[in-house]
């Protein structure tokens, strides 16, 4: 199976599947004439006299050295040779096949000069499986992604490393095993393949779909520490959060009460509870996921912009005759997205750890058993699990802090403010690796706590969802080495299973309100 993009017009949708599924990818054909176009203008400027960046002349601070017509073509290969300059951990394969994706989607505009020989190689790698090994360290962000990048372009020439059904190996043996030709790289097209910021966004986006789908778990999780609690629905009413306006206040406030629908636990106290309120960490998940909602959706409209975008330089711009250079390559867009999927990331992970916290403190959690054992002394039951997500949550908060506002000169002071995008987005990963888990210990204790409740039932939303944690961790008794509960428990949350069984994105949506 294929997925046609139409350059301007992939979505968020588009892009979530090419990453999750591995699916190949192919410009839609109506791309062609725009692609030609600005190509042609590119090999006219390359036979004139008139100085041309990129094409003609060196680059950045070596943009005044003139280049011979007969040395544009080794110019270009020399550009991706000496910019393969990345080091450290190499990007996975599904990251590093979404930032492909989104160099067509960006080259497919028409405003590049790149033609369609060349992407046609980003296309048939990805139909063979031909993943450029891409040293995940080494972008500042501005002017763009300029290493990794190089390592991608390296590949399709048949320089560098790839990957191939599991295996790495030189990239042109890969080449050849998959029955792609290597490219020949025309003028200004080495430039227009590692000028762009499409691995910041690759990295951006898939901290954001992570993100969506731990927020989506907190909502079956608070729930469930909810019941677990005995808590308070109350919060939940409508006409609170209409007064407070915002959308994903509302929308997380609507999601938990169809979630929480016909509890027994809840209804067997709704009458006669002494508690006049809840701790912030159960009465006000719809306002701080709620939030995050908000400031999450505000990232993944910027990253669905930034990546139909054309972020290289120079811009062939067809309509005007002329090759111009500017600065769209500067990734502070997608710098700031990714620090606010950071701070959402860090934020759903606070309230959650608080909850567990609450749940296993015999001072707090309204009849629970110490540490939801029920053995407790001889036994430790969740003690440490809870420390474990405070320090996962602690681990976050430091991550949160910003990397937009850094920059550091490069490149002789030619390019002296730098977005730091690639730092920004490449920790989200690290970061939504820990909500996993964090999240995954505070399901584990919730349905704990609401099996303490028994006869009392919760919902039958939730009892899906305990059904299904029950079906991957056995209920603790006797201690027993946790770890790999808890890699399970985390498994659910990053798989989507348990968000899925109570049909949250949907919830948050309204389509079931």
């Amino acid at each position: 199976m294929t997925l046609t993009l139409f350059p301007g017009r992939a979505t968020l949708g588009d892009l979530e599947q090419i990453w999750r599924s591995g699916i190949a990818v192919r410009l839609d054909d109506s791309a062609l004439p725009g692609i030609e176009a600005a190509a042609e203008l590119v090999r006219q400027a390359a036979a004139g006299d008139a100085a041309v960046y990129g094409v003609n002349t060196g680059f950045g601070k070596l943009a005044s050295v003139r280049i011979k017509p007969g040395d544009t073509a080794q110019l270009q290969r020399n550009l991706i040779l000496s910019h393969c300059c990345g080091v450290g951990e190499p990007l996975d394969v599904a990251t590093t096949r979404l930032m492909m994706a989104l160099k067509l989607l960006s080259a497919g505009r028409g405003a590049s000069g790149i033609t369609w020989k060349t992407l046609s190689v980003i296309e048939a790698m990805l139909a063979k499986g031909v993943t450029p090994v891409i040293p995940s360290q080494g972008s500042v962000g501005a002017s763009g992604d300029l290493a990794p990048l190089a390592h991608m372009a390296a590949a399709m020439i048949g320089e560098g490393e790839a990957m191939l059904d599991g295996e790495r190996m030189p990239a042109m043996q890969a080449l050849e095993r998959a029955g792609v030709e290597p490219a020949v790289l025309a003028p200004k097209e080495g430039l227009g393949l590692i000028n762009g910021t499409q691995f910041s966004t690759a990295c951006a986006l898939t901290g954001y779909f992570s993100a969506i789908r731990n927020l989506e778990a907190s909502v079956v999780s608070s729930c469930l520490s909810t019941d677990a609690i005995m808590g308070s629905t109350a919060p939940l009413e409508a006409g609170i959060h209409e007064f407070r306006g915002h959308r994903g206040q509302i929308d997380i406030a609507r999601a938990m009460r169809a979630v929480m629908a016909g509890s027994e636990i809840r209804e067997s106290h709704r009458e006669g509870d002494t508690r006049v309120q809840d701790p912030y960490c159960i009465r006000c998940q719809p306002q701080v996921a709620g939030a995050a909602l908000d400031i999450l959706r505000f990232a993944g409209r910027t990253l669905e912009i930034e990546a139909n975008a054309v972020s290289d330089n120079p811009l062939v711009l067809v309509a005007e005759g002329k090759i111009v250079s500017g600065g769209n390559f500067h990734a502070e867009p997608v710098a700031f997205a990714a620090d606010q999927i950071a701070l959402a990331i860090a934020e759903i992970g606070a309230i959650s750890q608080r909850r567990v916290a609450l749940m296993v403190d015999p001072t707090l959690s309204f009849d629970l058993p110490p540490f939801l054992t029920p053995a407790p002394g001889l036994n430790s039951g969740l003690m440490i699990a809870e420390v474990t997500t405070a320090a996962l949550m602690s681990e976050n908060k430091h991550l949160a802090n910003p990397c937009s506002t850094d920059s550091t000169p490069t490149s002789a002071n030619q390019e002296d403010h730098v977005s730091m995008a690639a730092h920004g987005a490449r920790r989200l990963k690290r970061m939504n690796d820990n909500l996993n888990v964090i999240i995954g210990v505070e399901l584990m204790c919730a349905a704990q706590g609401v099996e303490f409740r028994a006869p009392l039932t919760t919902s039958p939303a939730l009892q899906g969802a305990l059904a299904l944690i029950r079906s991957e961790i056995a209920t603790l008794t006797d201690d027993r080495f946790m770890a790999g509960d808890i890699a399970r428990a985390a498994a659910l949350v990053a798989e989507g299973r348990v968000q899925g069984e109570c049909d949250v994105a949907t919830l948050i949506a309204g389509e079931a309100a």
